[in-house]
């Protein structure tokens, strides 16, 4: 049976030890971290080491930054990347598995006006190979590993598809970087989400979950059992990490989904 986690940011509560006592009640394994630009995520390490101590499970950190390590200005992507090794180095720290980040967000999509960004494909490629290297290392150096996700054309110009994660992380070659799957954006971009999670299935590491409307799983139209199925097939065992809107009422949203992921496959 696959394990669930929630984003911390999901669950009520106003301490990680009181947010891990209604996530245990409601059925999930473990909390996902959210980690913050400014050297936050680092700030928080008395506390995240107070609540391992304490018994939270706590294997993984989703960025929640403003820039990424493919921002096209090269102050950006040097802090970037000096965000995700912090973020990498602290959740080594605390005994967990890794960092899941995309190339880009939010920075520009091919899907609107002005339509061709201001770098090359070859360009793009050459940036997120060398960022990709310089945080696959890092990663390995210490531990853990590092997520590559894929976001939608509307998010993201680079890296959309689980094909084009793999291409990349295939060239870097090393097995501390690898691809971390979303649900909403797999919905978005792949033709067959389930067969791209068993064409790259020797590359996936994480995967986080949301419905098709980017509600909680069971709130939208994508295909469960078939998604959560390919994850059976391929024999992943990390978590389904909950990240997503809530509708409805949200502690009964975020309640809901342990339970349906069950009956849907998980």
């Amino acid at each position: 049976m696959l394990k669930t986690a929630a984003q911390e940011q999901l669950l009520p509560g106003d301490t990680l030890q009181a947010k891990w006592e209604f996530a245990q009640q409601a059925g999930y394994d473990a909390i996902e971290l959210r980690g913050k630009g400014e050297l936050h995520f680092a700030a928080r390490l008395e506390e995240l080491r107070r609540a391992r101590k304490d018994g939270v499970v706590m294997p993984t950190v989703c960025v929640d930054m403003l820039h990424f390590f493919g921002a096209f200005d090269a102050d950006r992507r040097r802090d970037a990347l000096d965000q995700m090794k912090s973020q990498l180095t602290v959740i080594a720290e605390i005994g967990g598995l890794g960092a899941q980040t995309p190339a880009s967000y939010g920075m520009f999509s091919r899907r609107l006006p002005p339509f061709e960004p201001p770098r090359s494909e070859e360009e793009d490629r050459e940036i997120l190979l060398t960022g990709l290297t310089e945080l696959g290392e890092h990663a390995r150096a210490e531990g853990v590993t590092l997520f590559l996700e894929p976001l939608n054309r509307y998010e993201d110009h680079m890296v959309n598809r689980l094909e084009q994660a793999a291409d990349l992380i295939r060239t870097v070659g090393l097995d501390s970087v690898r691809i971390g799957i979303d649900s909403y954006h797999m919905n978005i971009e792949e033709t067959d989400p389930a067969a791209a999670i068993l064409a790259h299935a020797d590359l996936i590491g994480h995967a986080q979950v949301s419905d098709s409307n980017r509600f909680q799983p069971g709130a939208g139209h994508l295909d469960w059992p078939a998604w959560l199925g390919a994850l059976h097939t391929i024999g992943y065992d990390g978590h389904l990490a909950l990240e997503c809107r809530l509708t409805g009422d949200p502690v009964e949203a975020v309640r809901s989904v342990p339970a349906f992921l069950k009956r849907s496959g998980a």
